[in-house]
């Protein structure tokens, strides 16, 4: 264990678990909100060292005080855009972490990776603590570009990756609630609006490609990471029977999501793992107790969802948006041909 200082605020980091900051005691969360304002430039210096941040002690034990917590730290808020997975909405845009099985871990990804706009914030914090399991791990993309391959590195740097996406309400979300959209016309508006391809099968089913830059350079600190889904939603990181069944089911090619390279080139089940060990040499994780609240920069820092027993309830916010285009991508964005 070690202690950093960020400004006058003491951080400890311990082997294994993110930078932590245990507040003062305050009396209501009127205070706590006071001693956030006079401390969040220092706070953000540390995110910008440590990528991610545990404050523990803080006075949040419910959405509206979760909402005050979030006002003070991430003024500026970000929407939810081409969503992904199932979420609660609390309203404030506050969200629930995600709604899947308590038994389905979820792979490391930065959020909204694939939007020209994206959060460059995430707030976390814990209502109610799992029985087992259950932690928000983070992993530092920094360290990540540095560990992995040479060759993977520059064939993402000069690539890109290429997202495929399939909406149907039997394999995945529909494409109504991914872009709150009533009609065709509005999300034909959207993905040429967001350099997205896209088309409907006879059965009213729409399958979406872009290609996106998988490493990008923080606007704030300057220094270069990795930032994708490419491993998330890659078919090889499936479980190899749920794989099998909905290659089965709907072929190669209707997948809820599929990944690769930005010039059409598949990953290969090795490459896959070579990125995966890439990642969890990079993770780190804090078990939630209640009040927790953990800020992810979410450029820097790579976030995912240990599987858990009992009840969970952990809420998220985002915010601090980022133009895609203000993060020097080393691929321009760009709809690809179906």
């Amino acid at each position: 264990m070690s202690a950093g200082s960020v400004g006058s605020l003491t951080w400890t980091v311990e082997t294994g678990k993110p930078a932590t900051l245990n507040v003062p005691a305050f009396a209501d969360i009127a205070d706590a909100c006071e001693w956030l304002g006079l401390n969040g430039p220092q706070v953000t210096a540390a995110l910008h060292e440590y990528g991610a941040v545990y404050l523990r002690g803080l006075p949040v034990d419910s959405v509206e005080t979760f909402g005050l917590v979030r006002d003070i730290l991430i003024p500026q808020r970000t929407p939810y855009r081409e969503k992904a997975t199932p979420r609660s909405s609390f309203g404030n845009d506050i969200y629930s972490s995600t709604d899947l099985p308590p038994s389905q871990p979820i792979r490391m990804h930065n959020e909204n990776s694939y939007t020209l706009t994206f959060p460059g914030l995430l707030m976390f914090a814990c209502l109610v603590a799992p029985e087992e399991g259950g932690a928000t791990p983070v992993a530092d993309c920094r360290r990540i570009l540095r560990s992995l391959p040479s060759e993977l590195v520059e064939r993402m740097r000069t690539t890109g990756w290429l997202l495929t996406r399939n909406y149907s309400e039997h394999i995945s979300l529909d494409w109504r609630t991914v872009f709150a959209a009533d009609s065709k016309e509005q999300v034909q508006e959207y993905c040429a609006e967001n350099l997205i391809s896209c088309a409907w099968d006879d059965m009213d089913h729409l399958r979406t490609t872009q290609i996106r830059p998988g490493i990008i350079t923080h606007p704030a600190t300057g220094q270069e990471v990795w930032f994708n889904h490419l491993a998330f939603w890659n078919s090889w990181a499936l479980d190899p029977e749920i794989r099998e069944a909905l290659v089965d089911e709907f072929g190669p090619d209707g997948l809820p999501f599929e990944t690769g390279f930005g010039d059409g080139k598949r990953l290969t089940r090795d490459e896959l793992e070579a990125i995966s060990t890439a990642y969890t040499e990079a993770t780190v994780r804090e078990t939630w107790q209640p009040g927790d609240v953990m800020l992810v920069d979410n450029v820097l820092t790579a976030h995912g969802r240990d599987s858990f027993r009992g009840d969970r309830r952990i809420v998220v916010a985002m915010g601090d948006p980022v133009d895609l285009l203000a993060c020097r991508p080393t691929v321009a964005p760009a709809a690809s041909g179906l």
